[in-house]
């Protein structure tokens, strides 16, 4: 059985009235990739802060590799690299001089210091950008100096919270294949409110909403419990009204709309019904380049599953 790298015991948080967190209980092995996932509010930042030591719970206890996060946090954060909420660097620095200046403060050795520095910017392919002044990058290659700062000492553990928050689509992408990468050789926790995201980087996934933890499972597992039932298609021509009128008579489909070249259909059914979607385009002369289920972020799926529930 593998040793737990993360733990929550009855984390609870309030802010004067307000409760972030209700008794999280939450246990991730090493060399697990956990996806916190949960809408805005949900009490995932709360979360990632008590596991740092930002925030003290109002009750409950949080362990690093059996380290008391609070009560023996330097011991417990040695094990770990993180990021909590927006990182901002001095413009005037260069990556190297901010590397240099982050790994002094964590008491790494000088001359340990270089090979750590070519060797995580590496991993982040900023080494050619290594001697420009940081208010020269973008908010994507910011956020991979983010994450060069967290690899530095070689940490076991990666606490990673919404790390493609306010990227754009290229950016994310970027940051996404960087986690895919560690998840391979640490253990990764990771709070999002994208399915999507964690979906591509986590093995399993923490469901979290008013401070709870309402599910806790592998990705494939609870990727079905919130999937809407919508297709998303890629036709190679956009379609005339008199088409979209005809898909709304496949059988299993509710409703039918366009923008451009993509299709959104709404239907009721399992897989088998979304085989004979498929086929009666393809009878319609419909051309169709990619066909798949359509996933919202998780806000939007959250709420239909509210709804269908009461």
């Amino acid at each position: 059985m593998a040793k737990e790298a993360l733990v929550a015991e009855g984390l609870t948080k309030f802010y004067g009235p307000i409760k972030a967190l209700e008794g999280l209980d939450l246990k991730i092995a090493q060399g697990e990739s956990v996806g916190l996932l949960g809408p805005n509010g949900a009490g995932k930042t709360t979360t990632m802060k008590i596991f740092c030591n930002i925030i003290k719970p109002t009750s409950g206890n949080a362990y690093i590799n059996g380290s008391d996060a609070i009560k023996e946090s330097s011991k417990a954060l040695k094990n770990v690299g993180t990021i909590v909420e927006v990182c901002e660097f001095y413009p005037f620095l260069t990556p190297v001089e901010t590397l240099s200046y982050l790994g002094r403060l964590r008491g790494m050795k000088k001359s340990d210091l270089p090979a750590a520095i070519k060797r995580v910017l590496g991993r982040v392919k900023l080494q050619e950008w290594a001697n420009v002044k940081v208010g020269k990058f973008s908010k994507g290659m910011k956020q991979r100096l983010a994450i060069a700062q967290t690899l530095l000492h070689d940490p076991p553990i990666l606490i990673l919270d919404e790390p493609s928050l306010g990227l754009d689509p290229r950016g994310m992408a970027e940051v996404r294949s960087i986690i895919k990468e560690l998840k391979r050789e640490k253990t990764v926790f990771l709070a999002s409110h994208l399915l999507f995201e964690v979906s591509e980087t986590c093995e399993k996934v923490a469901l979290i909403d008013r401070g709870k933890l309402l599910a806790f499972d592998e990705v494939q597992k609870l990727e079905s419990v919130f999937a809407s039932e919508r297709i998303q298609v890629e036709v190679l021509k956009s379609l005339d009204a008199d088409q979209l009128e005809s898909i709304k008579s496949i059988e299993g489909v509710k409703k039918a709309s366009a923008s451009g070249t993509l299709v959104f259909i709404d239907f009721k059914g399992d897989k088998e019904t979304q085989a004979n979607i498929l086929e009666g385009l393809m009878e319609r002369g419909i051309r169709v380049t990619s066909f798949r289920p359509a996933l919202g972020s998780l806000e939007e799926v959250y709420m239909r599953v509210v709804k269908e529930g009461k």
